[in-house]
Order: structure tokens, then C-alpha cells, then sequence
């Protein structure tokens, strides 16, 4: 941290990257996590049962119905939802935090999730909509995946395509032709949105100071 009185400091934003399933975001924000160390990843509360390999705190913090519904009523959440039979939000408070200490927070959520973040606080966020170049791309890279079935696969399809009417609700839209593309895409939009003027506290005490040959 920087001592200065006199330094322009930073409050952190939030990154939200959303798109269709199966069009890259995941592979994307681990690659922003990999190469940008300012970066940190929002880890979401969710009701369903913990699997084989998670780790509390690190992939989410487990939660029961009664807790997550009280934390509801409390608007300890950012945002949340219910997925088919599973409660899923984003806690406030630890968002909250690494804000104040001029870290940004990534977001991998859809956007309903995104909508809600929108109202809470429009001004802390960056939100990116990831698109496939095709829908037969989209379709292919769902079956080369092998984790879903024919089944699946087609409802993620026809989700895809409601999802994809929601991109005009983006600041940024990234068409993910290429994951190394797409990655640096996406690492520029978020060292820019750093250097936006409103975004700089102490700023003009610190053009002040030059003036007056500090």
C-alpha cells in the first residue's frame, strides 16, 4: 500500500464476464486470473451439496436453505437465484472489502445475476458478454466437452439462445473466435476501465500538487 498522502489511489471494480454456456467464459477468467494479479475471484454462496474436489471457500461456501435465507433478509447478497432445485448468491461484505482495498473482483454469472449487480452498485461494475461466432461452433464445442448429454446439450442450445438477446444489457461484447484473442481482449478492457478519470481518488490533489511544482 502506498503511503503517499499525496497518491492516487483506486477503488477496485467489480468484472462481470457472462456468455452462453459452452462460449468460453470459464476458460477465459482463469486465464485473467493466471496473468493479472490484481484480480480476485468472487467465490459465491450456494445451498447444493458440496462434490468431490471442491473446496470450501475456494469454489463456494456451502451453505444450508435456512442460512441462505436468512442472509436474503438481511440483503447480505449482491445478487442472487435459484437454479433448478439450488440457491446460489454473491455475499456483500467480502466484495465489499477487497473494493475498499483497490482490488478488483471477477464474476462469472449470468444475466439476471448481472441485472441485479447493475442496481446495486452500477458504478463499481465492468460487464463483458462473451458471444460463440456461430451457433453450430457453440453446438460443437458443448459436444466436444463430453461432459453432457444429447439431451443436455440441446437444452443448453435453446437456453443459449435467449441468453444471447440479453447482450445490448453489456458495456463490452467480446466474440470469442480465438480463447487467446479473446483473453487479451478481455485483459485490455479491464486495464482500461483502471484508468477511467472517475476512478482515480486523489486525483486532483495530485494534478494540484504538479502544478505547484511537487
Amino acid at each position: 500500500m502506498n503511503d503517499d498522502p499525496f497518491a492516487v489511489r483506486r477503488r477496485g471494480l467489480m468484472y462481470v464476464l457472462s456468455s452462453p454456456s459452452g462460449a468460453g467464459k470459464t476458460t477465459i477468467s482463469r486465464e485473467i486470473l493466471a496473468r493479472d494479479s490484481e484480480i480476485t475471484m468472487s467465490v459465491s454462496a450456494t445451498t447444493r451439496p458440496k462434490r468431490p474436489g471442491e473446496r470450501f471457500g475456494i469454489d463456494y461456501e456451502f451453505i444450508d436453505v435456512t442460512t441462505f435465507n436468512l442472509m436474503v433478509n438481511r440483503r447480505e447478497f449482491l445478487e442472487y437465484a435459484k437454479v433448478f432445485d439450488n440457491y446460489y448468491g454473491t455475499p456483500r461484505a467480502p466484495v465489499e472489502a477487497l473494493l475498499a482495498q483497490g482490488r478488483d473482483v471477477l464474476f462469472d454469472i449470468d444475466w439476471q445475476g448481472t441485472q441485479q449487480l447493475m442496481e446495486q452498485a452500477r458504478d463499481d461494475l465492468v460487464s463483458v458478454f462473451i458471444l460463440p461466432p456461430s451457433m453450430r461452433e457453440l453446438e460443437h464445442r458443448l459436444k466436444t466437452r463430453a461432459q453432457d448429454s444429447a439431451q443436455v446439450v440441446a437444452s443448453r442450445m435453446a437456453k443459449a439462445a435467449d441468453e444471447m438477446t440479453h447482450y445490448a444489457e453489456y458495456d463490452y461484447i467480446i466474440i470469442n473466435h480465438d480463447v487467446a484473442e479473446s483473453v487479451d481482449s478481455a485483459l485490455a478492457l479491464l486495464k482500461a476501465e483502471r484508468l477511467r478519470r472517475d476512478r482515480q481518488i486523489g486525483l486532483g490533489e495530485f494534478v494540484k500538487g504538479l502544478r505547484q511544482g511537487r
